[in-house]
């Protein structure tokens, strides 16, 4: 190999940290004498270089496959700061009939932290048909964009035949790189719609500022007209989501025991399932909230697929009696409404944690999705081996998702009581230490509840340094405390760990708010969104950070699309206090008062006891003028237990009080 030691050691650091189901893992790296060498595994299959010289054509359809599973992992890589430089033919290897991308070993990292140019000036890493004209130029600090023009070449001749541009050196295909249009890809294959041809030439342009900003907004436009979603590639861009083929709604089970008193069971274990195929790049997994709307509705199970557009639904029952366990489940095809799989388990309870895996398992095989070893690992870890102490963390994961003072304290008992059983159940710690942070935040901003979130959340991370939601709990735990530059490494760990982690996004971005990072806080309250389209709070928020940098009509567009979502939230989930006050407030900002204060009155009516409900509702009406009616639910919400003064103090919704005696007089009573 021809590089310097150094450099192919810092390619290969880059090469190693990329962990996706369409990319070619790297397993080791060395020297042998004056030999430098790295280990990737062996691919069965061929290239996409050997069907094309077999086929001379892909098909349309597998021609989009493959290029939005190329887009998925160029997606992943630019996120995390590598352009790969030289996307080929050769360098996507078909396995199972699915794309994965080989040879991240040349890539270089686009991080300003690398803070080194790895290659001279002038000289370009890469294949000329493919090479965009940046590259082709020598210039050494190339972005994400250099690799959408190489996919759409390479797209360009899945479709055409050929490159785009062809010659007998390499001089001449450069030249025509420069100095010639792109030739229409219908002129040489008529049976191309004109919008797929209109996609491949916005990637082809000769500007990098005119072709797609990101490999996700490519496989958004080679997926909109399809019906089907990139893997790994989802985004909210017109509040908008298209329906995807590998992607799942898993509903809570039907409780078919004897009493009927498994409930916390049966929407335990199918969250477990949730939380597991979460960890799986390539499918997109309807999140809780949403999927268990339609708990006990009965609903025909394609309406549910087409509500939540998504290509298939896992549904199923458990009947537990004693120390038996019956679960049954079945993976629903939501276009033909028929089964891709179905099982039924008759074990005992012990047997909990393996039926989960051979679920997920299942589903896996069934959709033909691709697994990384490290999603492999990841759905395969049993929580505890303890089911008693399992049984009580399930019940205080129903408690903890009713997002009430009352819930979130019987959640924190169910946490205690499963680490009393286990010590070392890392999970319930992480869940006890988030239990503490959220009444820290929200209801009661004591010195106990700030401990527990610090303690707790050190034993989990001390327990299971590998754990992603641990290493999320400990960055939630550190900026409550203001130790910024502590949280943010574990903020970051967490999303290495499992990028599709929606609350270490989410927390991280509000992290940053409270830090003064907008910039930041933006860029995660984007990646919140992405990971979990179908949430409203990540995209209404995110207006606050651009506001504060002054971006005032990208604020006012995020609102309107924040509120869609919610929306549709709501159509789910009605009795959702926390949607209508957000939703209440960005009405308000819209200037849609009478509809602000409906959803206002809504949420009170909800649950008007709750503190957090009551002091949400009160910022409405703060931001509406309405002062005696903002007082009033104040004074409710402390008379019931909220306890945070630094809300009082900072909140900008409530600055038309401030002035108003009542107000400090509560102020004081914190």
């Amino acid at each position: 190999i021809g590089l310097g030691p150094d450099r192919f050691l810092r390619e290969i650091q880059i090469a190693a940290r990329l962990q996706h189901p369409h990319i070619v893992p790297l397993y080791d790296s060395g020297q042998a004498g004056d030999l430098l060498y790295y280990v990737m595994p062996y691919v069965e299959g061929e290239s996409l270089r050997q069907r094309l010289e077999r086929e001379k054509r892909v098909p349309i359809e597998d021609a989009l496959g493959i290029a939005r599973a190329v887009a998925a992992a160029l997606d992943y890589a630019h996120r995390q700061g590598v352009v790969h430089r030289d996307i080929k033919p050769e360098n996507v290897m078909l396995h199972e009939g699915e794309a994965v991308v080989t040879d991240f070993g040349i890539a270089k990292a686009v991080t300003a932290a690398a803070g080194q140019n790895l290659t001279q000036t002038g000289t370009s890493v890469g294949t000329p048909a493919y090479m965009s004209p940046e590259q082709a130029a020598g210039e050494a600090e190339l972005d994400g964009r250099s690799d959408i023009y190489s996919l759409g070449a390479m797209l360009y001749e899945m479709l055409g035949g050929t490159a785009p541009f062809l010659g007998p050196t390499v001089q001449a295909i450069i030249a025509k790189l420069f100095a010639e249009p792109v030739p229409a890809l219908r002129e040489r294959h008529p049976g191309v719609p004109e919008w797929l041809e209109q996609s491949v030439m916005k990637s082809l342009a000769k500007t990098p500022a005119e072709r797609y900003a990101t490999a996700a907004q490519f496989a958004q436009a080679l997926t909109q007209h399809t019906g089907t979603t990139p893997p790994g590639a989802t985004l909210v861009s017109s509040g908008a989501q298209a329906a995807a083929v590998k992607s799942i709604a898993v509903l809570p089970f039907a409780d078919m025991s004897p009493e009927h008193d498994q409930d916390y069971f049966c929407e335990g274990i199918a969250e477990e399932i949730i939380n597991a195929l979460t960890k799986i790049q390539a499918l997109r997994v309807i999140s809780r909230s949403s999927a268990f709307a339609f708990k006990g509705q009965n609903q025909d199970i394609r309406k549910v697929g087409e509500q939540l557009d998504v290509g298939t639904v896992l549904e199923g029952s458990i009947r537990k009696a004693g120390n038996r366990l019956r679960i049954t489940a079945q993976l629903i095809n939501v276009a033909g409404g028929h089964h891709l799989w179905s099982e039924r388990y008759d074990r005992e309870l012990e047997d909990v944690f393996a039926i989960q895996d051979e679920i997920a398992e299942a589903i896996v095989k069934a959709l033909r999705v691709v697994l990384s070893p490290e999603e492999k690992r990841a759905i395969e870890r049993a929580p505890t081996e303890n089911v008693r102490a399992y049984e009580y963390y399930l019940r205080g994961r129903q408690y903890f998702h009713q997002f009430r003072r009352t819930g979130v304290q019987s959640a924190r008992r169910m946490f205690e009581r499963a680490i009393e059983v286990d010590p070392r159940f890392a999970l319930a710690h992480a869940g006890l230490a988030d239990s503490c942070a959220f009444l820290y935040m929200y209801w009661d901003g004591s010195q106990a509840n700030l401990d527990g979130a610090d303690t707790a959340s050190r034993k989990a991370l001390a327990l299971d340094p590998e754990l992603a939601e641990a290493h999320a709990s400990r960055g939630f735990a550190l900026s409550l405390r203001r130790e910024y530059e502590a949280a943010r490494p574990e903020f970051e760990t967490a999303i290495r760990l499992n990028p599709k982690l929606y609350e270490a996004h989410y927390l991280y971005a509000r992290a940053c708010v409270q830090e003064g990072k907008m910039e930041d806080a933006v860029r995660h309250y984007e990646e919140a969104a992405r990971v979990r389209p179908e949430d409203f709070q990540a995209v209404l928020l995110v207006s606050g950070p651009l506001h504060g940098l002054g971006r005032h009509d990208e604020a006012i567009e995020a609102i309107k699309r924040g509120l869609q979502v919610a929306e549709r939230h709501l159509e789910l989930n009605p009795d959702d206090a926390r949607a209508l006050t957000l939703g209440a407030a960005a009405l308000m900002e819209l200037g849609q008062r009478e509809r602000a204060m409906d959803w206002a009155g809504r949420a009170y009516a909800i649950d008007p006891t709750d503190p957090g409900v009551l002091y949400n509702v009160a910022s409405v009406y703060a931001l509406g003028g309405l002062r005696d009616e903002a007082i009033k639910c104040l004074q409710q919400a402390v008379d019931n237990g909220f306890g945070h003064r630094e809300w009082l103090d900072n909140d900008t919704d409530l600055e038309s009080l401030r002035d108003d005696p009542r107000f400090r007089e509560l102020r004081d009573r914190i």
